[in-house]
């Protein structure tokens, strides 16, 4: 069986190293992925602070390199065989600290992925810098980035607006580091040292996955990523190749139990994008809209357009589509015809012009 042909291993952890084993995936075959790499923080000597305690800082060996050159041949191997892995409509997430993201934005642009936001995750309780020789470094950046210019990646615009009590999520998330009972120890000691946050996790997953998407994370540790993925309804896959780590991202996802899986709840895809694309002639052609026919321009009855046979709408002199004309009216601002044009219904109520493109929706799919 030819490898493209192959079912990638699903909600398991593969142990061993990442990208030898990316290089294996089938070819096109995962829909998100996490990255969460050595920083190549480039430590020297113990770090203590004022009262002559010890820092717990990332001195692993895993994060250290013998030079730029070696970080980046690293990082352009991994990088290289995650686009091979992402489906064409798939997207990454990749983050760091100054000391690589820079490094990080640049290859991935070299390598051709599509650069869509950096986000600036701020911390709300950051380690202070004990020296005061520099500012303290209270944030860490995220970017996101599509497979190729021309992906239709998926992004949970509406339920990102829902998460942000209904204004647009911007670009800036402020959320605490990993501390308390959600911060894994070992015999008092951070079994990881830089275990990520649930609640960052969420919000990635949450804006660009859906439900049975397969969502990979090739720098497991403590399986945040599975973790959150399996609350979710998202398949997923770790690789990791610390023998400890895997033990401990595998006791924390077995022990998560999930309830029951409900499409009306688990599946915040935006529906209207998903839905058949619908003319506003179409209206006409079926008889829901006659032309002649007056529309109201956000309720007002004495903003009133008149429907051309074609579909145009003709008010003081302007014509043109639904979309078109409402920009008109709000001065070159986006706007949407289906939202902002009305018609009087059989009892004389003023109804946006959507409901009818909802009833022929509602239609197409009893046909289907």
């Amino acid at each position: 069986m030819a490898n493209e042909e192959q079912a990638p291993p699903i909600n398991q952890i593969l142990h061993g190293d990442c990208v030898e084993i990316l290089q294996g995936l089938p070819e096109g075959s995962v829909d998100l992925i996490f990255a969460d790499p050595p920083y190549n923080l480039q430590l020297s000597g113990e770090l203590w602070r004022p009262n002559m305690t010890r820092v717990d800082a990332v001195d692993d060996d895993w994060d250290k390199f013998p030079s730029f050159a070696a970080y980046d041949e690293f990082t352009q191997a991994w990088l290289s065989a995650c686009r091979r892995a992402l489906k064409p409509n798939g997207s990454i997430w990749v983050m760091g600290s100054y000391h690589n993201i820079f490094r990080l934005g640049a290859m991935l642009q070299d390598l051709d992925f599509w650069i869509l936001n950096d986000v600036v995750w701020i911390k709300t309780n950051p380690m202070p810098n004990f020296r005061g020789v520099r500012f303290t470094n209270a944030h860490e950046t995220l970017i996101w980035a599509a497979r190729s210019k021309d992906s239709k990646y998926t992004f949970n615009h509406h339920a990102m607006k829902a998460l942000n009590d209904d204004k647009q999520m911007r670009s800036d998330w402020t959320l605490p580091i990993c501390t308390g009972e959600e911060r894994i120890k070992i015999e008092g000691r951070k079994a990881h040292p830089t275990q990520k946050p649930e609640g960052l996790l969420y919000r990635i997953i949450l804006a660009s996955s859906n439900p049975g998407d397969l969502v990979l994370d090739p720098f497991f540790g403590t399986g945040t990523t599975g973790a959150v993925a399996k609350r979710l309804h998202r398949n997923w896959m770790g690789i990791e190749r610390d023998d400890g780590y895997v033990e401990i991202a595998s006791r924390r996802i077995e022990a998560i139990r999930v309830n029951a899986y409900e499409e009306a709840v688990f599946d915040v895809s935006d529906r209207k994008r998903k839905a058949p694309r619908v003319a506003f002639s179409r209206l006409l052609e079926l008889g829901l809209i006659q032309a002649g026919q007056q529309l109201f321009f956000r309720k007002d009855r004495e903003c009133v357009a008149k429907v051309k046979p074609d579909g145009n709408l003709l008010i003081d002199g302007f014509e043109g589509s639904i979309h078109q004309s409402a920009r008109h009216l709000s001065d070159g601002g986006p706007c949407n015809g289906w939202d902002h044009w009305y018609y009087e219904d059989k009892d004389g109520q003023l109804q946006p012009v959507d409901v009818l493109r909802e009833q022929l929706r509602a239609g197409l799919g009893k046909q289907e």
